[in-house]
Order: structure tokens, then C-alpha cells, then sequence
């Protein structure tokens, strides 16, 4: 069943200072790894220095999120995200600087680098705490974002590359440095309703347990994160890994740019349905995993880049509107004084499983073929969302607002 969406306003003063400080801090988050990897190039570091990078930056945002959720609810989200900014600031200035001044050591490169992932760690749960606070309407609002989301995807690559074209690594990093200091402003100036007090006696420890507590009783959030492990391993690991690389083998480099440019578009078409479209059931009924795997079982027959075009953009757009559907139900079931560790438990449980998938296509496409094991992930997708439909709590859970 579909309604119709409710028609309130969105765009209040509080939703548009947001709105521009997650945008900014997407446009920042989405050039990074484009620039890390030039610069790594550009000081000589080669591609294992690459490599050592983007892990440096991943794995304290991944690690630390957790921790961050708890902070996130004992200290305030807007304040955690401004501190975020101001952290994410002063170290990617100080990386800055570094490639200015010449080619900087390999060790102080990674421990800035992941000095900036730990700042992000405190960012991400306020991102979830934050939106039923200034959205009347919840589901637009996520859609509103995730359509941002899905411009500064395709928009902060581009322009990270025109700007390498014309200026120097170091350069890059600062203009990027300085989108935090925008969300920052952003976030200093936006007023928020006032939030509950933390329990009597609250501890970090006793509030990493609660929020594990709440996040472990209920069925129907830490069953998709159980599911969503299988589908990391078994689907979305092997289409990543070897996905662009089969493209640029068969079709070229450029066919690529268009493949992704789909997605893009893709995920701009998800959002804005999930604007107007209002299942009772968001989880139950709308739950449809990246469809973008069918391209793999295709590509054995050489389809034609437009059609994998197409298959990307239709999996897009599915992705969007399922992520928009999730985090409404997350972010409307949860009580507001524990959503930020509730997300960081989802996000961290959403991620955990995505490395183990990358690192476990490469052998197993030299032992059952490259084509062999994109068929099976396509398959996959089918019995993943099987699963998901097969758990009633996930099946039937209803809108919160109902």
C-alpha cells in the first residue's frame, strides 16, 4: 500500500542550515579520496602508498563509529559534528601544508590521514540524530539529503580532477579543508529543540551497553544487518571488486565514466521517489538490494554498455530508495536519546562485512573464474532479498507515523 506524501514543509530555516552543512561536508568527503590518490602518485609513493592511505582514512571512521554514536548522545549531535568539522579542519590543513612545503614522510601522511577518519567517526551518528529533529517529514527529508548525497557523488569527483588538472595535490586538500569550516558555521548556526537529559549515574560504558541493548532488541534492525553481512560477502564484495575492472577490460576506460555517471543519475532518480512515495511497509515490502547485480550475469554476453548503463541506473535508483526507507524506520522506531548509538551500531554493522567481501573476490575469481562468480553474486541479490522477506518482523514492520 502507497500514500501519498504528507505535504508539510521542509525546507525551515533548521532543514536548510542542515541540509548545506551535509552537502559541503559531502562535497569534502567525496573529492578526498580522489586527491589522496594523486597525491600519493604525485610524492612517489607509488600505488601500495595509495593503498596505505585510504585505509589509514577508512579504518578509524570504521572502527571508532561506535564510540562515536555514544558521544553523539551524551554530549549533543550538532556539538560532536562541529567538533568533527573543527578536528577534520585542523589536520587536513596540517596535510596541506605538508605537500606545500614538499614531499612529507609516508608515516605522517597515514597518521593525519587517519586522524581525519577519527574526526568523521563523530560526524556520521549526528547525521542520523539531527534529521528528525529539523524535518517535519522525516522520509523527505532523508530523500532530500540522499538526493544531495547523490549529486556530490558524481559532482566532488569531477571537480577534484579539474582542479588536480590545474593546481597542485596540496591545493585540493585545503580547498577541502576549508567545506569544513562551512558545515562547521553551518552546524554553530543552527538551533535545535532542547533534548532529554542523560540517566542518573550514566557511564560511557553503561551507555555503549544500552545502546547495544537497544539495538539488539529489535528484531527487525539487527536482522537486516545479519542479512546485510551475507550480501556484503557474497554480492556486493565480489560486484565491486571486479566489476570495474571487467567493465574497463571489455568495453574501456570510458565506458566506465558512462556505467557510473548512470549509477549516479540512478541514485538521483531513488531519491526523489522517495519523496513522493510512502510505502506502509518501508522495510517489509520496499527492501530491494543493489539490482544493479544483473549486469554481472550479462556480462559473459557482452551487453552492450548502454543496456549495463541502464542496469546500473535502475539499480540506483532501487538502492536510494531502499537506504531512504531504512534509516526513516531507524530514525522514527528509535527513541531520540539513543538514535545515535543505534545508527553507529547499524553503521558500523553495515560495513564490517565490506572489506571481507573485496578481499575474498580476488581468490575466488581464480578459483571459479571472474564470469562464474558473477553469475553467483547476481544470485545472490535474489536470495538476499528473499531472506529479508522471509523474517516477518522485517516483512511486516509498518510506518511509525501509521
Amino acid at each position: 500500500m502507497l500514500e501519498a506524501h504528507s505535504g508539510q514543509r521542509l525546507w525551515t530555516r533548521g532543514f536548510t542550515l542542515f541540509f548545506a552543512a551535509r552537502s559541503t561536508s559531502l562535497l569534502g568527503d567525496h573529492m578526498l579520496p580522489v586527491v589522496i590518490s594523486a597525491a600519493m602518485i604525485h610524492g612517489g609513493y607509488g600505488l601500495s602508498g595509495v593503498g596505505y592511505a585510504l585505509a589509514a582514512h577508512l579504518a578509524p571512521f570504521a572502527v571508532l563509529m561506535i564510540f562515536g554514536g555514544v558521544l553523539s548522545d551524551r554530549f549533543g549531535a550538532r556539538r560532536m559534528m562541529i567538533l568533527s568539522d573543527v578536528v577534520r579542519l585542523v589536520f587536513q590543513s596540517l596535510l596541506a601544508l605538508l605537500f606545500a612545503l614538499g614531499a612529507p614522510e609516508l608515516w605522517q601522511v597515514l597518521v593525519l590521514l587517519a586522524l581525519v577518519g577519527a574526526g568523521g567517526a563523530t560526524f556520521q551518528p549526528g547525521v542520523a540524530s539531527i534529521t528528525p529533529q529539523i524535518a517535519r517529514d522525516v522520509q523527505r527529508g532523508n530523500a532530500t539529503l540522499r538526493v544531495s548525497e547523490s549529486i556530490m557523488s558524481v559532482l566532488a569527483p569531477s571537480l577534484a580532477g579539474v582542479l588536480l588538472a590545474v593546481s597542485a595535490p596540496w591545493t585540493v586538500f585545503a580547498i577541502d579543508a576549508a567545506t569544513f569550516a562551512v558545515s562547521g558555521a553551518c552546524l554553530f548556526l543552527l538551533r535545535l529543540p532542547a533534548g532529554g537529559t542523560r540517566a542518573e549515574g550514566s557511564t560511557f560504558r553503561r551507555d555503549l551497553v544500552v545502546g547495544w541493548r537497544e539495538f539488539s532488541s529489535r528484531t527487525w534492525l539487527w536482522g537486516v544487518i545479519v542479512i546485510w553481512f551475507v550480501w556484503q560477502v557474497s554480492s556486493s564484495g565480489p560486484t565491486l571488486t571486479l566489476g570495474h575492472s571487467t567493465i574497463i577490460t571489455l568495453y574501456g576506460a570510458s565506458a566506465l565514466g558512462l556505467i557510473m555517471s548512470a549509477l549516479g543519475v540512478g541514485n538521483l532518480l531513488g531519491g526523489l521517489a522517495a519523496m513522493r512515495i510512502r510505502p506502509r511497509h518501508p522495510p517489509g515490502r520496499r527492501h530491494r538490494p543493489d539490482v544493479r547485480h544483473p549486469h554481472a550475469a550479462r556480462r559473459g554476453a557482452r551487453l552492450a554498455p548502454a543496456a549495463l548503463a541502464a542496469c546500473y541506473a535502475i539499480g540506483g535508483l532501487g538502492m536510494t530508495f531502499w537506504v531512504v526507507m531504512f534509516h526513516t524506520s531507524v530514525q522514527t522506531h528509535v527513541p531520540q536519546e539513543l538514535l545515535g548509538r543505534v545508527h553507529a551500531y547499524d553503521a558500523a554493522g553495515s560495513l564490517v562485512m565490506k572489506p571481507v567481501g573485496q578481499a575474498l573476490a580476488g581468490p575466488l575469481a581464480l578459483l571459479l573464474g571472474t564470469v562464474p562468480l558473477l553469475f553467483a553474486a547476481s544470485a545472490m541479490v535474489l536470495v538476499v532479498a528473499g531472506l529479508l522477506l522471509a523474517v516477518p518482523a522485517i516483512r511486516g514492520l509498518a510506518r511509525a507515523d501509521q
